[in-house]
């Protein structure tokens, strides 16, 4: 959508957006800035610091109707022809189901203290509370975790990672209805009852912004639902049904973060989080339209949840620009958005520049639609990248924006505890590439950037890389390879690369470092 400004309107509009949010840090009166915040001058990571790496259940487990397991969305998805690049799906995965206790080994020769990964909610909840638990589900689990802390990690559970019953879907339109707050808070607290006296680490959602963005604006993940203006659906609203999706997505959350406070995290002693795609925006330009454009950029990707979780309320560039078209949140909402999380999980891995369309044309799809808070968001300026690019189309390699973000997310809340939950390089599948090179500079110079934003006082307690395995990478299937090992597709077999001996090496030279501080105290 383009708006037709005169000069002088369009100046005024500036100067009234500027004043009422002229910096990060004082948007609301509850931010603070990393000034209040005690720097760290010999930097070391803390002893309690989480090395790990990162899975989920669709991408890894296969076993896709093993043991009481039924139809998940993506099941359903990856069936249709042309959704998946390679025409491929997680019916086997990387069969880690089965193949679990071999992989826990290599992350326990990595010398990782923590393991990330999600359970499938079908697994668990065939038919969501519309039937049974699924004991064998639970079974599986429960032999997993004990294996992890056998090991001597710590896991690190998402509750979903994009996926979901495919019941709850053909029932009553999963995300889109409200009540799939009490299937979500119903599969919740079956997780806590069975786990949660050796789970301590717990996030809700895994990336619901991406969930959100691709199933109900873009349609390229399921359910597939976009206008016409965006692509070729047949079915949904690009600019409504985000908003409501999104809506029931943060009520779930945060109801069943109020569930895990009121019933469990007294005696289980855990905590909750959830977990963001973080994309760290540069303005185009250094005009004032392009700077507030790359804070608007922010508003309609990250604060858009995580505004509603913290401060009770949608950021205040989505409220000027969408008005009433925002759902409004119920009094038990905002009681419960007073502690609405534990820490922040930030998914770290590119950056974008953020360009005004508000007084230039940019398409509807390309970020200048009012939906999405007319921004044209990309990584060329001039015909040059931002960073290094990949091969792989979404993906520049950026160090500083790791830095930036964890930052931004610092001072905007209120030095929330943070965790990078995943970071990682991929590359087109262009053989076995054993001699990864560019993952283990990549892995080196994020891991820097984060070790500056943590000296400027940014309190990250956690990093676990995306990923351990090669694996079902979305709708490009089997193309990218994320693994520090190679994985045989059609053997299955593991093979170490070059990163996984770096990132052995680099946990070990820390624990060392921890040792030595033992010895000198």
């Amino acid at each position: 959508m383009y708006i037709s400004l005169c000069p002088l309107c369009f100046l005024c509009f500036i100067i009234i957006t500027l004043v009422s949010s002229s910096s990060s840090t004082r948007w609301y009166d509850d931010h603070i800035s990393l000034r209040e915040i005690k720097p760290r001058e010999n930097f070391s990571f803390p002893k309690d610091f989480l090395f790990g790496t990162a899975s989920s259940a669709y991408q890894y487990e296969g076993a896709y109707l093993a043991d009481g397991k039924t139809l998940s969305n993506w099941d359903v998805f990856t069936s249709i022809p042309g959704k998946i690049a390679d025409g491929s799906h997680g019916k086997v995965a990387v069969d880690h189901y089965h193949l679990y206790p071999e992989d826990l080994d290599l992350l326990e020769d990595l010398g990782v203290n923590s393991y990330r990964f999600s359970l499938s909610w079908a697994r668990i909840l065939p038919n969501g509370r519309f039937g049974n638990v699924n004991m064998e589900g639970i079974v599986h689990y429960n032999k997993m975790i004990n294996a992890i802390l056998k090991r001597g990690m710590e896991p690190f559970v998402t509750l979903t990672h994009y996926d979901i019953p495919q019941e709850l879907e053909l029932r009553y339109g999963s995300w889109l209805d409200p009540q799939v707050r009490e299937d979500f808070e119903h599969y919740a607290e079956i997780c806590f009852r069975h786990f949660g006296n050796r789970v301590k680490f717990w996030t809700t959602f895994n990336e619901p912004n991406v969930q959100v963005i691709l199933g109900y604006r873009k349609g390229t993940y399921p359910p597939s639902r976009c206008s016409k203006t965006f692509a070729n659906c047949t079915r949904g609203g690009s600019d409504i049904e985000p908003l409501v999706a999104a809506h029931n997505i943060i009520r779930s959350h945060l109801a069943v973060v109020n569930l895990y406070r009121t019933k469990f995290q007294e005696e289980q002693r855990g905590k909750i989080g959830i977990v963001m795609n973080t994309i760290w925006f540069e303005p185009v330009s250094d005009s004032l339209a392009d700077r507030l454009a790359a804070e608007r950029a922010q508003a309609f990707y990250l604060t858009w949840f995580l505004d509603p979780i913290v401060f009770g309320r949608y950021p205040k560039e989505m409220r000027d620009i969408l008005g009433e078209n925002l759902p409004e949140f119920t009094k038990d909402d905002l009681k419960s958005s007073k502690k609405g999380l534990d820490f922040i999980g930030i998914n770290q891995y590119t950056s974008r520049y953020a360009k005004d369309c508000l007084h230039t044309a940019c398409e509807p799809g390309q970020g200048g639609s009012r939906a999405e808070g007319f921004v044209y968001s990309n990584a060329l300026k001039d015909g040059l990248p931002l960073g290094e690019p990949t091969g792989v189309n979404w993906f520049n390699v950026y160090p500083q924006g790791m830095e930036e973000m964890l930052i931004y997310a610092t001072e905007r809340y209120r030095n929330i505890p943070l965790y990078v939950t995943e970071n990682g390089f991929g590359e087109n599948n262009t053989g076995v590439l054993l001699n990864d090179y560019r993952r283990v500079k990549f892995m080196s110079n994020y891991l820097d950037a984060l070790k500056r934003a943590m000296r400027k006082g940014a309190d990250v307690r956690g990093y676990f890389t995306w990923s351990l395995l090669d694996n079902f990478e979305w709708i490009s299937g089997y193309t990218i390879r994320f693994g520090m090992y190679h994985v045989d597709f059609d053997t299955l077999e593991r093979t170490p690369r070059l990163s996984a001996s770096w990132y052995k090496n680099f946990i070990f030279k820390h624990i060392a470092q921890w040792k030595d501080d033992d010895n000198d105290a």
